[in-house]
């Protein structure tokens, strides 16, 4: 496997969330630690159990971070679910660890995508020495269908996508807090 990826690929394991299989991903990313692979994980931060840690610490080599929202409010709108403190105290671990994180972000017009909220959230994270980069996920609606198919209610059917300035808009106040914004 070293030849295939020699040190500019890796394994990415995402979700759903991964962090809920911790437990099965340790001896994973062990194995494809001893074999020299980079490890990744994207997660949105909301569990940091014993396993989580012992995976985070001793074995992911880049956390892919998503920040859903700065507030409590449009965090639970956004997720259905209280308690965004548990995102940042997951950054704030990572930080501690001294280890490589990206931050991810969607940008939802009127939802996340305001000057308000992105001065915010470079505000809270810009001296964290851990992130390499910031990737701004411009809102779509190409898994429409998805929720529609399991009977389930959209909360964002009403969003439009991001226009070409607004994206750059993001994309330059960001730029103030963060050695590197990527638009994707």
């Amino acid at each position: 496997m070293k030849g295939y990826y020699g040190d500019k690929g890796g394994i990415t394991v995402s979700g759903g969330e991964p962090l809920l299989q911790a437990t099965n991903l340790i001896p994973f990313f062990k194995r494809l630690k001893e074999e020299g692979i980079n490890t990744n994980i994207d997660t949105n931060g909301r569990m940091l159990n014993h396993p989580v840690i012992e995976l985070l610490d001793n074995y992911a080599d880049l956390i892919m971070l998503d920040v859903k929202h700065m507030t409590e409010e449009g965090f639970q709108h956004i997720t259905g679910k209280r308690n965004i403190e548990t995102t940042f105290n997951f950054a704030k671990h990572r930080e501690a660890s001294g280890k490589k994180m990206w931050l991810r972000y969607v940008l939802i017009p009127g939802i996340t995508n305001t000057p308000e909220l992105l001065h915010q959230l470079g505000n809270y994270f810009k001296d964290y020495k851990t992130i390499e980069q910031i990737e701004l996920q411009p809102y779509h609606k190409l898994g429409i269908h998805k929720w529609e198919a399991l009977g389930w209610k959209y909360e964002l059917k009403d969003a439009r996508e991001n226009t070409k300035e607004e994206l750059q808009q993001a994309s330059d106040i960001l730029s103030n807090y963060f050695k590197k914004v990527k638009i994707n």
